[in-house]
């Protein structure tokens, strides 16, 4: 959401979001809520029906979206809950499963354990059978630990390139670690999978370490990948089953009313959330 409030780095605007202002001026991308009214071609929705998803311009009383891009609430979860789901949840599914080829008995690492994508990605990656070491700051372990993860590092006292460990899959969300130190925390044929970057800059903002990643991948053992993610109705209707289930459980820092989005917005940025933060209409 940062790249398209900020328009940097600049390829985001070339990628169809504005070149000088946003093409969409109303922020926010998840979603849940009530059906008020669907288009003639609509089938698979009706008024009065609990829904959560993805759509430009949610932070919103109101919000419109195709229909691909939504799906039946889970039956356990608030609709507080549930917004905090779509583009994180599915972006850690895409990462493990999709980029990353996630098995029973592998070992996985998850960076930024204890946000928004991490926190979804340690659950994930417990239920497909991985064993779990998160990485975070110390006063989030007891929360990473909760969420699935048998093992806890603190990357305030201890950087996990430097353990002997070696992990089969490496999950990193929105880090800014050297390719080479992530790669020597990889076994031989480990997988690596970047998600976003948290450089400064106007023209790449880390998002040249996908690229270089990918290029790399073809003369080494192991598979280094970037990863664009996009949610899918059939991603949200996994994911409810894994909800419902008692699997995955979104975790919810603060919860805003509309009117102090920027508020919300500058807690954000400045890097206090354990987990996600949700906008109340």
């Amino acid at each position: 959401m940062w790249h398209l409030l900020t328009g940097l780095p600049y390829p985001v605007r070339l990628a169809g979001y504005g070149l000088f202002r946003p093409k969409t001026p109303v922020l926010g991308r998840d979603l849940a809520g009530i059906v008020d009214a669907v288009g003639a071609g609509v089938t698979r929705f009706r008024p009065g029906d609990e829904v959560f998803g993805a759509c430009d311009g949610s932070f919103a009383e109101y919000a419109r979206g195709g229909e691909d891009a939504f799906a039946p609430k889970p039956a356990n979860l608030t609709f507080e809950q549930a917004a905090a789901v779509p583009t994180s949840a599915c972006a850690a599914l895409h990462g493990l499963r999709d980029a990353g080829g996630v098995r029973a008995g592998q070992k996985a690492l998850v960076t930024g354990a204890g946000g928004g994508v991490g926190g979804f990605a340690v659950q994930l990656a417990r239920s497909f059978g991985a064993h779990v070491t998160g990485v975070c700051r110390g006063t989030k372990a007891d929360l990473v630990r909760s969420l699935g993860a048998q093992d806890v590092i603190d990357h305030t006292r201890e950087d996990v390139t430097d353990r002997p460990h070696r992990y089969d899959l490496i999950l990193d969300t929105a880090g800014n670690r050297p390719l080479s130190l992530l790669r020597r925390a990889l076994t031989p044929t480990g997988t690596l999978v970047i998600v976003g970057g948290v450089r400064k800059g106007r023209w790449l903002q880390g998002s040249d370490r996908q690229v270089r990643a990918m290029l790399l991948s073809r003369f080494t053992r192991q598979t280094l990948r970037g990863l664009m993610s996009a949610g899918r109705a059939e991603d949200l209707r996994f994911l409810t089953g894994l909800i419902e289930a008692g699997e995955v459980t979104p975790v919810i820092d603060r919860a805003y009313p509309l009117d102090r989005l920027p508020e919300a917005l500058e807690y954000l940025r400045a890097g206090h959330a354990t987990g996600k933060v949700v906008i109340l209409p």
